[in-house]
């Protein structure tokens, strides 16, 4: 809210906003701020709008969200977990997941609550499967494909390593 004679000191919000860009990300945050505290954009004033970034941008993180979302029946709220290296990009991942399954809108869903999770804390088996240290990804099935070998030879190729 702007200062004012009655109340010289007000009180500061802050949100942890998801957007493309700066402007969507103003737009949401009064939209909530209409929403949760009762305050309008004629009201009060925008501080500052800052990007936020990873600490650890290289390793893999296990991100729980709380979400809430609204479909054709009513309003629903959901625990989800995704594996990635950013904040971002496993909200980015929550988004196209409940698009996919949920067939929910971007405007329809709501990140309540993001928070990286420790494996042993995991609960869905999509993230814990991931989490065995002797893990191995075989290539079971590999065409060599040269344009200057030659296609007809006098014996099969040899397609295991």
């Amino acid at each position: 809210r702007l200062p004012s004679v009655q109340n010289p000191v007000t009180p500061l919000y802050q949100m942890k906003i998801f957007a493309p860009n700066v402007v969507a990300a103003k737009s949401k945050f009064w939209y909530y701020a209409s929403l949760l505290k009762k305050v309008k954009k004629a009201n009060g004033e925008i501080v500052s709008c800052s990007e936020v970034l990873e600490k650890k941008p290289t390793r893999i993180k296990n991100f729980g969200l709380w979400v809430r979302y609204d479909s054709r029946s009513g309003t629903h709220n959901m625990y989800r977990e995704y594996r990635s290296l950013s904040v971002a990009e496993a909200v980015t991942l929550c988004y196209r997941d409940m698009a996919a399954r949920h067939r929910a809108r971007a405007n329809s869903v709501q990140i309540m609550r993001v928070e990286e999770v420790d494996a042993n804390k995991c609960r869905r088996a999509h993230v814990k499967q991931f989490h065995n240290s002797a893990i191995r990804f075989p290539l079971p099935h590999r065409v060599v494909k040269s344009q200057y070998k030659s296609k007809i030879v006098a014996k099969r190729p040899n397609t295991f390593f």
